[in-house]
C-alpha cells in the first residue's frame, strides 16, 4: 500500500488535523478568542485599577500610564474594557447554551414526533421569525425592564427558533435513515432512538451554529446595552461604554476601544464558525482533501 493510501486510511503516524482547522482564519479566530477568554479569567490581575474608581484626571488621552485613556468621570478605560470582557463573554456563552438547549429540544421533539406537535412548535418559531431580531429583543427588554438579566432573557427569546429549525431539519433527515428505522423495528423506544441514534448525528451542525450565534448574541447584547436596555451605569460593559463614547466625540478613545473589543470578539467567533462549518461539511472536507 502506498504512503498516500496509508495516510488516507489513518495507518501512517498520528491522525492529521482537519484541513478546516488549519486555515489561517481558523488559527486567527482561535488565538483571538483564547486571548479574550484568558483576559476575562485573569481580569483582576491584568487590569491596573478598579474599573469603577474615579481616581484619575478626566478625559486623559491614551498614554503610557493609561493605554486607553480615561473617560469623562476619570475612570481608566483600559481597566473597564478588561472587566467588560467578564460581562460580555460569559453572558454570551450562557445565552447561546440556553438558546441551543431550548431550541434544540423543541426542534428534536418536533422533527421526531411530527404531526400536530411539529405544527405547533414551528408556528411558534415562525411567529418569532416574523420580527427583526433587534426589534423583538428591544420590545421584550423594554417590557421586562432595563437590566442586563432582562436583556439576556430577551436575546434567548429571539435566538431559540433558529436552533429549533436547524435541529428539526436534521432530525427529519436522520430519522428517515435505515439505521434509525432498524433500531425502532428492533424494539428501541422513541426516547432511546432519539437520544442514542438521532441527536449525536446533529451535534456537529448545531456546534457550528452555536459558534456563529455567539457572535450574534454578543452583538445583540451590546446593542441593547448601547440603547440603554441592558447593562446600567456604572457597570463596565462594552455596549454601554460605546454609548457613553457617543456623547463625547471630542474624546474619541472613550468609545473606540470598547468598540474594537466588540469587533475583535465577533470577528474571532465568526472565523471559528466558518472554519467549523468547513470541518463538518463533507463536501468541503472532501474538496480540501483532494486539494492537499
Amino acid at each position: 500500500m502506498s504512503t498516500i493510501a496509508l495516510r488516507r486510511h489513518g495507518l501512517f503516524g498520528a491522525r492529521r488535523i482537519n484541513p478546516g482547522l488549519r486555515q489561517p482564519l481558523a488559527i486567527v479566530g482561535a488565538v483571538i478568542a483564547a486571548a479574550w477568554i484568558v483576559i476575562a479569567i485573569f481580569a483582576p490581575l491584568i487590569a491596573p485599577s478598579n474599573p469603577l474608581a474615579q481616581s484619575f484626571p478626566m478625559a486623559l488621552g491614551p498614554s503610557w500610564h493609561h493605554p486607553f485613556g480615561t473617560d469623562e468621570l476619570g475612570r481608566d478605560v483600559f481597566s473597564r474594557v478588561i472587566y467588560g470582557s467578564r460581562v460580555t463573554l460569559p453572558i454570551g456563552l450562557i445565552l447561546v447554551s440556553v438558546s441551543a438547549t431550548i431550541g434544540g429540544t423543541i426542534g428534536a421533539i418536533a422533527g421526531y414526533f411530527r404531526g400536530p406537535i411539529d405544527g405547533l412548535f414551528m408556528r411558534a418559531a415562525d411567529l418569532v421569525f416574523a420580527f427583526p431580531p433587534i426589534i423583538l429583543a428591544m420590545v421584550v427588554a423594554a417590557v421586562l425592564g432595563r437590566s442586563l438579566e432582562n436583556a439576556a432573557l430577551a436575546i434567548v427569546v429571539v435566538a431559540w427558533p433558529s436552533y429549533a429549525r436547524v435541529v428539526r431539519g436534521l432530525v427529519l433527515s436522520v430519522g428517515d435513515s435505515e439505521y434509525v428505522q432498524s433500531a425502532r423495528l428492533l424494539g428501541a423506544s422513541a426516547r432511546r432512538a432519539l437520544f442514542r441514534d438521532v441527536l449525536p448525528n446533529v451535534a456537529g451542525p448545531v456546534l457550528v451554529l452555536m459558534t456563529l450565534d455567539l457572535a450574534n448574541a454578543i452583538l445583540l447584547l451590546s446593542g441593547l446595552s448601547f440603547l440603554g436596555l441592558g447593562a446600567q451605569p456604572p457597570q463596565a460593559e462594552w455596549g454601554s461604554m460605546v454609548a457613553e463614547g457617543t456623547q463625547y466625540f471630542q474624546w474619541w478613545w472613550i468609545g473606540t476601544f470598547p468598540g474594537l473589543a466588540i469587533f475583535t470578539v465577533v470577528l474571532a467567533f465568526n472565523f471559528l464558525g466558518d472554519s467549523l462549518r468547513d470541518v463538518f461539511d463533507p463536501r468541503t472536507g472532501l474538496r480540501r482533501e483532494d486539494e492537499l
